[in-house]
């Protein structure tokens, strides 16, 4: 069995992503109010999409981290003003290894 190659971009857009998704909570409740269902979906998805493309071998790795890229930077810009600019980064690094992907020589 192989070792599992990870990516480290896409392993830190996951965190950052997560991270933020505590924060966005956190701060909901401080605030008594209920958080936006789509936006934690959109950060549940991004870090999802972002840690499936961290694995180096999946198939659908570069389609993941293309999807989770737009879901966050377009998440990011909506809430410049409070926390999207990690949200942001964390689409910028999902980007950034998507682009990165090598294709897989033909057989």
């Amino acid at each position: 069995m192989g070792r599992l190659r990870l990516d480290l971009l896409a392993v830190g857009a996951s965190m950052v992503a997560l991270a933020m998704l505590v924060a966005y909570l956190a701060v909901m409740r401080s605030q008594e109010d209920d958080p936006a269902v789509w936006a934690v979906v959109v950060l549940v998805l991004g870090a999802s999409g972002a840690a499936y493309g961290a694995v180096v071998s999946a198939p659908y790795r570069r389609a993941a981290l293309v999807v989770a890229a737009v879901m966050l930077l377009g998440l990011g810009l909506l809430a410049i003003l409070s926390i999207g600019l990690p949200i942001l980064l964390a689409g910028g690094l999902c980007l950034v290894a998507a682009m990165r992907e090598r294709p897989l020589p033909a057989p």
